[in-house]
């Protein structure tokens, strides 16, 4: 696959949960069933590794990061699809990971740059070629709150001259800092070359129907990587080839409101979203994908009241939700 045209083309990409059981170990037979699901769905790609998936999966005492991406590309090898993993850590560390999911076959990583809090922009720059020498990067702009770091314009401005950068998640949950990406990738001249997918789960429609035009020159953001596409997967990819088809704002700005108040009740900001997997993992419960909502935290859980919201948006806009296309293919993926 041509990573770099596969991404161009815009895709639902959903951010993949962990599966685990009573216990808080891995259940491997959920987990494949989440990788079917979002495949039949019709996502374009699967990102593994990455933050819905608990960062702590890279942790010793749980070893989770290689059976994690070992059993995705099982299920996504045959398919035409973005193979993503995330990537995080010190160089060192992001090294390692970059040259596991390569040898496992994955298309490109997402490199998140939290760790390196206290790092320069030529430190940044320099950790994301030496990562790029290993697999393609995907460019990623995770919000502080939950483990990122601020990207001034200045580093992507640099950034985007890496070539084997193939796109960026942006995903600051700020309009200010979303337009710095997107303003350095036109000025650079490389807007046609670098795919922009949104991981603004607060802004996820607006974000997809609006040209940005810098005055120099004019782009899109063409998909999106979401941790909230890993729920109600079905109803995003027909939103998306919706909006690549027929640019009806009036009424997709009607849509774009109601998504933000689901993600609302999933990735709860009320409580700086700190229920924010365990509210995905509630939606994927309720449908049987999950058996539970445990993570390796024991901390981690719905907030007070999470549950009640969530309740709330499946009354009010049961057309988001894919359920029907859940309980019609469930028995499958989980065979």
């Amino acid at each position: 696959m041509n990573i770099r045209q596969h991404l161009l083309q815009g895709h639902v990409i959903p951010a993949h949960p962990l599966a685990l059981n009573a216990a808080r170990k891995l259940d491997e037979r959920r987990q494949r069933a989440l990788a079917r699901y979002y495949l039949d769905a019709g996502a374009g790609g699967i990102a593994v590794g990455v933050h819905t998936t608990q960062f702590a999966i890279r942790e010793p005492r749980f070893s989770l990061f290689r059976p994690v991406l070992e059993l995705a590309m099982e299920e996504m090898r045959q398919r035409p699809v973005a193979k993503i993993a995330g990537v995080c850590g010190q160089t060192p560390q992001a090294i390692q990971e970059a040259e596991l999911a390569a040898s496992l076959g994955y298309d490109a990583a997402l490199l998140s740059l939290g760790a390196l809090r206290d790092a320069s922009v030529p430190q940044l720059i320099h950790h994301s070629r030496t990562v790029a020498k290993v697999i393609p990067v995907i460019g990623f702009y995770l919000q502080p709150s939950v483990g990122g770091r601020p990207l001034q314009y200045s580093f992507w401005r640099e950034f985007v001259e890496i070539d084997e950068v193939v796109a960026i998640k942006i995903a600051p949950f700020n309009r200010y800092q979303t337009l710095d990406v997107v303003r350095a990738v036109v000025e650079s001249g490389r807007a046609s070359d670098i795919a922009l997918y949104t991981g603004n789960d607060d802004n996820i429609i607006t974000d997809l129907l609006t040209e940005f035009d810098f005055g120099i020159g004019k782009t899109r953001i063409v998909g999106g990587l979401l941790g909230h596409w890993a729920v109600w997967t079905k109803t995003a990819v027909s939103q998306l080839s919706a909006i690549h088809t027929n640019r009806d704002t009036t009424s997709l700005l009607t849509l774009a409101a109601q998504v933000t108040d689901a993600n609302a009740a999933f990735f709860d900001p009320a409580n700086n979203f700190r229920g924010c997997i365990a509210g995905l993992q509630e939606v994927l419960r309720r449908q049987g994908l999950l058996e539970g909502i445990w993570c390796l935290d024991p901390n981690e859980a719905l907030s007070p009241g999470q549950s009640e919201e969530i309740d709330r948006v499946y009354r009010a806009y049961p057309q988001l939700s894919d359920d029907h296309f859940v309980q019609d293919n469930l028995d499958n993926w989980l065979a």
